[in-house]
């Protein structure tokens, strides 16, 4: 249907690929985990967002662009790789809570920020406009009609997949975040180790090469 071929298998892969860690592992986890499971799935909204926006770009072609200008990759990779690099060094530099601060309240302002780090951490990653270019044609037939909707389709059944296992990962950081109760120094050194992770995942977008 639409020229989709072995759905199921796609779905199966979708799901593995999905479950690897990343980016926006990271930062689900750690917002979960500081400031509850609410936090948590506005990072997965700002994520899901963020991969729909490669959804339509690639069955528009634009990935496609990425995949063969060189300039064009290298321009979106060194943005991405900033925003990585300054959320991590934020992190690090970050002072510790004070003793009466409850991570968990977090304000309808902190809410949109997060929002917008997982939206923008997302789309400015070239490898998932890359992965979306190499990946999903090998489930479309070569006589399909409309190759573009059946990109849509199965890019949307992969966002499907991932976000169900976003939430799933948001809710149960969020539930142990809660239940470990750490305290304000351990919580501290937590958001630092996550944050040396987002530079260090920053310094590798960097280098990555145009394959």
């Amino acid at each position: 249907m639409f020229g989709i071929e072995n759905l199921w298998l796609f779905i199966i892969s979708g799901l593995l690929l999905n479950i690897s860690p990343g980016p926006d592992t990271v930062l689900i986890v750690s917002r979960s985990a500081s400031q509850g499971w609410r936090a948590g799935l506005m990072a997965v909204a700002g994520i899901g967002s963020g991969v729909c926006v490669h959804i339509f770009a690639a069955a528009l072609g634009v990935s496609a662009l990425l995949a063969t200008s060189a300039a064009a990759f290298t321009v979106v990779k060194l943005a991405g790789a900033a925003y990585l690099l300054y959320l991590g060094a934020k992190m690090l530099l970050a002072k510790r809570q004070a003793e009466g601060v409850v991570a968990q309240q977090v304000s309808a302002a902190s809410f949109c920020g997060i929002f917008l780090q997982g939206f923008v951490t997302n789309v400015l990653n070239p490898k998932v406009a890359l992965f979306f270019l190499a990946f999903v044609p090998q489930f479309i037939a070569v006589d399909a009609a409309n190759k573009a909707l059946a990109f849509v389709i199965l890019g949307f059944i992969f966002n499907l997949n991932g976000m169900l296992w976003c939430v799933f990962l948001a809710v149960s950081a969020g539930v142990a975040g809660q239940k470990m109760k750490v305290s304000p120094v351990v919580a501290q050194w937590l958001n630092k180790s996550i944050g040396a992770l987002f530079v260090a995942l920053g310094v590798k977008l960097a280098l990555a090469e145009q394959r």
